[in-house]
């Protein structure tokens, strides 16, 4: 039986793994939550977590092995991290967790500029494609210039 089977869904080895990997900063991860929504974070998606799996199917359970549990923990996380966050921008975080964030340093030939500064970001639309469209200040002549990165479908 997967440990995640455990009455106590909230102190099982894969949730606590899952939420320590998502909420504590690494060398190649930044956590995409803020600090001020963990809490409340962790008490309503393990619930949520909880009933899933309550819901599966004997055979279903049967089946399922511990990373498509992961997965789907890591699946209510973010949803359930959406509608409690305060700003546009740590939604966009949210939905794409490691592309640039306000703040970033981003080294860049584009433009023939040097490195720069994240200074802005939003999400647009353009036909059938989605972008995220950041303004940046070029390090050292403070000039703003923008870019755009398509999106995942």
């Amino acid at each position: 039986m997967n440990t995640v089977m455990q009455p106590d869904i909230a102190h099982s080895e894969l949730v606590q793994e899952a939420i320590k990997f998502w909420f504590t900063d690494t060398a190649h991860i930044r956590s995409p939550f803020p600090v001020y929504i963990q809490a409340q974070l962790k008490e309503q998606c393990t619930p949520q977590f909880a009933d899933w799996i309550a819901k599966l199917s004997e055979k279903a359970k049967d089946d399922i092995n511990d990373e498509i549990m992961a997965e789907k923990f890591e699946e209510i996380l973010f949803e359930a991290a959406l509608p409690i966050v305060k700003t546009e921008d740590e939604r966009i975080t949210l939905l794409f967790p490691f592309l640039p964030r306000l703040g970033d340093k981003v080294a860049s030939e584009l433009a023939g500029t040097m490195s720069s500064m994240v200074m802005g970001r939003k999400l647009s639309d353009h036909e059938d494609h989605k972008f995220l469209d950041l303004e940046l200040k070029e390090d050292g002549t403070d000039r703003l210039w923008k870019t755009q990165m398509e999106l995942p479908g």
